[in-house]
């Protein structure tokens, strides 16, 4: 039995949708344990696309259990209305099939607006947020004014919890020019949808630890990638949460010891969403074909990426930080027509080299990357599912990815078709 935890070792977007939604088929527990609905994956079965945002990709599953850990931040409106539109595919969703924490903190609208206002006012500043409220929820959770799924039970400490954290948020107000938020009208509309809610709520550690006990095989689901993580991202052009594998075990209660594999989500080529360094972006003919081929627009806001080369050295960080222990390489087939590609194997930064990405803004603006080039294979690896079929040019790039990253490539995915996906090692059977 194997509990696995898949992330992005880049900036998201590496395709973990297809990947978590194979391992998903295998799983009986998948389980959501940061971030909200600023990220989504996008999964097709039999011919039916789901775009899924908060609920777990188990949740199109039968006979799985989906949790929504506390780690994440949760709009009990836009959840509400995921659950309806996944229904209406025909999936069946129940208290017996999703579990949300009674800890998830609520993203509620007067964090949504503060989001808006914060970038509109940030000018050249801004980092590029969804504008879904997830920071400023974040930042309540932290400052111990927030509220939480388990305050919809009582009335009357959920009109104690609004007055805290609405003297805070209007304080903020007044300050930005803006009009004061009204309490009462808030209330009400929580009281409304609070059952719809709490019919989901249990105590989620609780839960994970009898499912574990019972030899259940559980799939925890990281949202964005570690280069965005709050702590080891490239700061402050990052998320509000810890997208790294070990915020699995804080934003689900369990201990570290439930977790036996890490799978690291890697595209063979980089992308970037909104404002932030971008060591080997493309900005020229050849980041537009990636961008074209690789369909790069994201899932939940629509917006085009930025694309570039395969940066070794972020992607090395990454695996030591949260400790990878196999690399799905995604979107191989992006690449068939490129004549040159290109991967960063170290930084220049004022003619001296570095092995690392530097935590300083400063220094991040000056890095530019050093790179080793590879022909291009120019032929199709659409639909490939053996790697020994694989061209030959195709090969030696995958196999230089592996030996300078120094971890495995459990899978190569060649298209966005599920069954598409040369297996080299299952993070289930290990």
């Amino acid at each position: 039995m194997k509990n696995v935890v898949v992330v992005g070792s880049q900036w998201g977007d590496e395709g973990k949708g297809k990947i978590v939604d194979w391992l998903s088929n295998q799983a009986d527990v998948v389980v959501r344990f940061q971030g909200g609905n600023n990220a989504g994956h996008t999964l097709v079965i039999d011919g039916i696309t789901y775009k899924l945002r908060l609920l777990p990709s188990g949740i199109v599953r039968q006979d799985k259990i989906s949790i929504i850990g506390n780690g994440v931040v949760v709009d009990p409106w836009a959840l509400l209305e995921e659950i309806e539109e996944i229904r209406s595919k025909g999936i069946t969703i129940n208290e017996k099939n999703l579990i949300l924490s009674e800890a998830a903190t609520l993203i509620l609208p007067f964090h949504k607006e503060l989001d808006e206002i914060r970038e509109d006012s940030a000018g050249k500043e801004k980092i590029g947020t969804t504008r879904r409220g997830i920071g400023p929820t974040y930042e309540d959770k932290v400052g111990r004014r927030s509220i939480r799924v388990m305050d919809l039970i009582s009335e009357k400490n959920l009109d104690n919890r609004l007055e805290n954290a609405l003297k805070h948020h209007n304080a903020i107000r007044i300050g930005l020019g803006k009009k004061i938020y009204s309490k009462d009208h808030l209330k009400e509309e929580l009281l409304k949808i609070a059952p719809k809610i709490l019919k989901y709520s249990q105590p989620v550690w609780k839960k994970i630890d009898e499912l574990n006990l019972e030899k259940k095989k559980i799939l925890f689901e990281g949202a964005q990638g570690i280069l965005l993580d709050v702590d080891h991202g490239t700061y402050p052009f990052v998320t509000s949460s810890n997208t790294v594998a070990s915020s699995a075990a804080t934003g689900t209660g369990c201990g570290l010891s439930t977790i036996n594999y890490i799978l690291g989500i890697t595209k063979a080529y980089t992308t970037r969403v909104g404002a932030g360094p971008f060591p080997t972006e493309l900005k020229d003919s050849i980041g537009e074909h990636i961008g074209e081929k690789g369909n790069e627009f994201g899932t939940v806001t629509s917006r085009k990426r930025r694309c570039g080369w395969f940066d070794a050295v972020l992607v090395k960080q990454s695996i030591k930080i949260s400790g990878i222990n196999g690399i799905a390489l995604t979107k191989l087939d992006v690449l068939d027509e490129l004549k040159e590609i290109k991967i960063c194997i170290a930084y220049e930064i004022d003619g001296n080299n570095l092995d690392y990405f530097p935590a300083s803004p400063e220094k991040q603006k000056k890095v530019k990357p050093i790179y080793k080039s590879f022909e291009g294979w120019n032929c199709s690896t659409q639909g490939i599912n053996k790697f020994e079929n694989l061209p030959k040019n195709a090969k030696n790039y995958i196999n230089y990815l592996e030996e300078f990253i120094g971890t495995k490539i459990s899978s190569i995915s060649t298209s966005p078709e599920r069954n598409d996906t040369i297996l080299i090692e299952d993070p289930f059977k290990i």
